[in-house]
């Protein structure tokens, strides 16, 4: 892992104190709205999951922890030094849970501010014992869903493995639906269980200039996930976040930097210790994909081929303004040439540049710079995106550039040729390291 220096941020002064203000539930309408404070200005973040549904005591403390949780977002715009949870009722260990969320999960966003939030502090909050008990339908799974390659892979193992599996699909309040999502949700053939959430951004030109940045959006998403399996009679939330997940992008001042710090296996566990205190064993959260690779991954998907023409992974197509989607691959960012690269070994280049939109990042000299970056080649350090390990992208390009319609192609034989060593390949299609998988979808997944 490649170190560095913390970054120079703006002239940001820091806030003073963020607080936890209540909680709102709205239980006909199915509407939370969850209020904060930031040295006197106040935040309300508004989450729909939908009416006419029943809130039994376990639906009211996954909400709790919703609440919790989607707080990280407001309190980035000051990062003062004190969290006050105020009333906000805790259960053993999720201050400090919580304290991991913010620190690890803004190690990102710290590192581009020039910030160390190591002086952090989570105090206040109301100490309560004992998890609310609920009873779930444990072979009715809920699957969070975004359209690529890993959240399709999950699905088609889940679809054969559970009696009742539906996707999860969170989509902002108020603007239409991502395309590009709809469009592999429908390909599935499952029912969508949904959510809508309204972050509040007026609230943020209260107090100008701000900090900005990457949030660790993925454990929101999660905690408003588990609501939605409580409120469905649902026992499982299947994740999508495979091994390389883990591996952070840097070390700052000796720190590890992990823009996907909510998808690791050190979230993935924390998080499912804090729902076993608050529901029992009501929701059994984990990632599907945990022990495999990314390369495991798209060798699975490459079989997939009616997905082929609906998998979208490219960023460019979840603006939160629909005027500035994309319903197209742009062919050019990290992801692109991630998702080119991790496909390349088990599919034909017609194939790919059939999901490229006619030309794949791969033959593209211009994009040389960013696949350096991907396989750790020079003074680059690993993107700021949900990409897979250098390890992986260089056993990739050394599978790919061995396929006969990869022969001559410029940009391989150059990674190649740059690469310092022979690049291992075997150990990336078998399972690695501790998963929280239930055997009967692990045994699944080795067939």
């Amino acid at each position: 892992m490649v170190s560095r220096a913390a970054s120079t941020g703006p002239a940001v002064h820091r806030a003073t104190r963020f607080s936890y203000g209540p909680l709102i539930i709205d239980e006909a309408a199915g509407v939370l709205t969850c209020h904060y404070d930031l040295d006197g200005h106040q935040f309300a973040e508004v989450i729909e999951v939908g009416a006419g549904q029943e809130w039994a005591p376990a639906a009211r403390e996954a909400a709790r922890l919703v609440h919790l949780l989607a707080g990280v977002s407001y309190y980035k715009a000051g990062a003062p030094p004190e969290i006050d949870l105020g009333q906000t009722v805790v259960r053993p260990g999720e201050r400090e849970f919580l304290r991991r969320f913010y620190v690890d999960g803004l190690g990102e966003f710290a590192f581009r501010n020039g910030l160390s939030l190591e002086d952090l502090e989570v105090a206040g909050g109301v100490e309560e014992e004992g998890p609310v008990e609920a009873a779930t339908d444990a072979d009715r799974a809920l699957v969070p869903f975004g359209g690529g390659i890993d959240s399709i892979v999950t699905v088609e193992t889940v679809k054969a493995a559970y009696s009742d599996a539906a996707l999860f699909v969170v989509n902002p309040l108020g603007v239409p639906r991502f395309t590009a999502i709809e469009r592999a949700a429908a390909a599935t053939g499952l029912p969508v269980v949904r959510a809508e959430r309204r972050v509040d951004k007026q609230a943020l030109s209260s107090r100008q200039p701000a900090y900005n940045g990457h949030v660790p959006v993925t454990g929101i998403l999660s905690a408003i996930a588990v609501l939605g399996a409580v409120l469905s009679n649902r026992g499982r939330v299947v994740m999508s976040n495979e091994w390389s997940a883990s591996q952070g992008n840097l070390l700052d001042s000796g720190r590890a930097v992990n823009h996907q710090w909510s998808k690791s296996a050190d979230f993935e566990q924390a998080f499912r210790a804090v729902l076993a205190g608050a529901l029992g064993s009501a929701v059994d959260y984990f990632s599907f994909l945990r022990p495999w690779s990314e390369l495991w991954v798209a060798q699975r998907f490459a079989t997939m081929e009616r997905y082929h023409s609906v998998v979208h992974s490219c960023n460019r197509a979840f603006p939160m303004d629909p005027a500035e989607r994309l319903d197209h691959w742009c062919g050019r960012c990290d992801k692109c040439c991630f998702i080119d690269l991790v496909l390349s070994p088990f599919m034909s280049r017609p194939a790919l540049a059939r999901i490229f939109g006619g030309a794949e990042p791969l033959d593209n000299p211009d994009l040389l710079g960013r696949f350096r970056a991907l396989l750790g080649l020079g003074d680059a350090y690993k993107p700021f995106e949900c990409v897979g390990d250098t390890g992986e992208c260089r056993a990739a390009a050394t599978l790919a550039a061995g396929r006969a319609d990869r022969a001559g192609n410029p940009v391989l034989a150059t990674l190649l040729a740059e690469l310092p060593g022979p690049a291992g390949t075997e150990g990336f299609f078998r399972p690695v390291g501790d998963h929280a998988v239930p055997h009967a979808l692990f045994a699944a997944a080795l067939r």
